[in-house]
């Protein structure tokens, strides 16, 4: 894809810059002033301006409700309503809640008063290196590279959803993310464990388990113990915040 696309995937900072700086450092050079002119608020600017990065930085770093509507603007523009009373009840734990939320969604946006912070010694110095290789060992690192930007983290999600009267399902997010299980299996164990039926939907946000009946805790529990994921994985999605199983 072009290089101006590379930000809005997964592995800009993994994979695309080191490369963008070792194969074509003008256009690595370039497209980061675009990216501080484009994310500087009330800049005024737009990619075509060609602006100054040092003039359009800003001179502090976001605030918590700041960061937390540019991560809500990205993945949940829904819940943007919300971010008072959810900072309000969070308030001390912040850490706790970013890290539940890169969880669920994914890394968070990148603060402008930080953007130039991927020149640091470690990466120039990973960059460097990959210079001075030969290319069999280039082939062998991009190929060592490449497994280590696939991974997926597992990271489960539970969420109890009401229907009509006193009935309810329990929904369950992620466990594709769970090395070797297979969603149709994980649903004939389900269905099995709890008496009822369980089927695999395609949704807009990926593929998920539907679980006739509220059984949070207890599905909770059985994908710690039967499919050995880690506690620490598991969250539960309580009115759009989530809560460590491990707690």
């Amino acid at each position: 894809m072009p290089p101006e696309y590379c930000e809005y995937g997964p592995d800009y900072e993994s994979h695309c810059v080191p490369w963008l700086k070792l194969n074509a450092p003008e256009e690595y050079t370039r497209l980061e002033k675009l990216r501080i002119v484009k994310k500087s608020p009330g800049s005024g600017q737009t990619e075509g301006d060609g602006a100054d990065s040092t003039a359009s930085k800003p001179i502090e770093p976001w605030t918590t409700e700041k960061r937390l509507h540019e991560f809500y603007s990205k993945y949940a523009p829904d819940k943007i309503d919300g971010i008072s009373a959810i900072l309000e009840k969070y308030a001390g734990k912040e850490d706790k809640l970013f890290a539940a939320l890169v969880k669920k969604y994914g890394n968070e946006p990148i603060d402008p008063f930080y953007a130039d912070i991927d020149n640091d010694k470690d990466e120039d110095g990973e960059v460097e290196k990959m210079k001075n290789m030969s290319v069999s060992d280039k082939k062998k690192r991009r190929g060592a590279g490449a497994k280590k930007v696939n991974k997926v983290d597992t990271r489960i999600v539970i969420q109890k959803i009401a229907r009509n009267r006193k009935k309810a399902v329990t929904i369950v997010v992620g466990l594709d993310t769970v090395p070797g299980l297979k969603l149709k299996e994980a649903a004939k164990d389900f269905s099995k464990r709890f008496a009822g039926s369980s089927s695999v939907k395609d949704t807009a946000q990926g593929k998920e388990i539907v679980i006739q009946g509220d059984h949070c805790d207890d599905c909770a529990a059985m994908i710690v113990s039967k499919y050995k994921v880690s506690a620490d994985c598991v969250y539960f999605d309580k009115d759009g915040e989530f809560v460590p199983f491990a707690d």
